[in-house]
């Protein structure tokens, strides 16, 4: 896993929020739904991936994204995303993940 890579937990919010920091590719995979499961099963009906440091996700880093939105929706919860890059915002759209999450502009936004 690249040294700059980083991914936490924060519960101390309304609501929970994953940080990602660094580059999300295959190596990212097990961290990130590591992250996701340690999230208690009753604060898992909301959860906010936050992307604001996030630096590159390739094709690898977007399956494992559609591989969490899914684990989410097949038990009724939901994954949303803030902090994207206004290039990340596109990719998300082309992939179509955003027929599947609500993107926020902002963290703060996503809280409110």
């Amino acid at each position: 896993m690249p040294d700059d890579f980083k991914v936490f937990v924060d519960l101390a919010v309304s609501v929970p929020i994953i940080h990602i920091e660094g580059e999300i590719t295959s190596e990212a995979d097990e961290e990130i739904r590591r992250k996701y499961e340690s999230i208690p099963q009753e604060k898992r009906d909301r959860v906010i991936l936050n992307f604001q440091g996030t630096s590159y996700i390739n094709s690898a880093g977007i399956a494992t994204l559609i591989n969490l939105i899914t684990k989410a929706s097949d038990t009724k919860r939901k994954i949303e995303f803030a902090g994207l890059n206004e290039h990340f915002r596109k990719v998300m759209d082309i992939v179509g993940l955003t027929d599947f999450v609500l993107i926020h502009n902002s963290l703060r936004e996503a809280l409110k």
